[in-house]
């Protein structure tokens, strides 16, 4: 498992350097998030002695159970929350998480900000968007984008970070990436949270600054 684990970390990450180079960006400047969610810590003990030391979490409480003993283990950890949020887990998502990508609706948005503020502690925030605007899935319509993050800044006094959307299954993934990366550009964002073990490396040429990649690192995701 820890071999597998270092190799398939090291495949990806030289798939990122490819795809950077091939889209000339600068090398470095896409950030590897490792998805970690349904993965107890020993799995997920390899990617970090082999050097990773940036996570996604799905769920709060799950985290909750694993990173405090990893992180007193491995310095440097960032932690990433890319599922979705709910108010009540806010004040634990802004303690434990640097990095909240699903900022998504304005009572998650006002939550949030009461949290930074009382806890004075201010995690990086991305604004999730609903690019194929699927019903099932969380995310601010893209005719919404504009309006939201101007309510987030003015409203709620955040500082959005950067964009991140999730595209559907079935369509083919260059469209959203270059949607989200259009919604960025106009509002003067420099992240993009996009791609995944799948598509990352159509992501890239379209700014992605970090892909999230799980399966393709950790394999088969242990069935709940």
């Amino acid at each position: 498992m820890s071999a597998d684990v270092a190799a398939n970390l090291e495949t990806i990450l030289h798939a990122i350097r490819r795809a950077e180079r091939a889209a000339q960006r600068p090398e470095g400047v896409t950030t590897l998030v490792a998805v970690s969610k349904t993965f107890d810590a020993d799995e997920i003990r390899p990617a970090l002695d082999a050097g990773q030391r940036v996570f996604g979490e799905n769920r709060v409480q799950e985290a909750q159970g694993k990173w405090p003993g990893l992180r007193e283990a491995y310095q440097g950890v960032e932690l990433h929350l890319i599922g979705p949020l709910q108010s009540n887990k806010a004040a634990d998502a802004v303690a434990l998480f640097d990095v909240i990508h699903t900022i998504d609706r304005p009572k998650i948005a006002r939550a949030v900000a009461a949290e930074i503020e009382a806890q004075g502690r201010a995690p990086k925030l991305f604004v999730q968007v609903n690019t194929g605007e699927e019903e099932q899935k969380a995310g601010v319509a893209p005719r919404d984008v504009d309006g939201f993050l101007k309510s987030c800044r003015e409203e709620f006094g955040l500082t959005v970070d950067g964009l991140m959307c999730i595209p559907p299954f079935d369509d083919p993934p260059a469209p959203h990436f270059a949607l989200l990366q259009k919604h960025a550009r106009r509002n003067g964002l420099q992240k993009l949270s996009m791609g995944m073990s799948a598509d990352f490396a159509d992501a890239i040429p379209f700014g992605a600054t970090h892909v999230r990649v799980g399966s393709a690192i950790f394999g088969t995701r242990p069935k709940p």
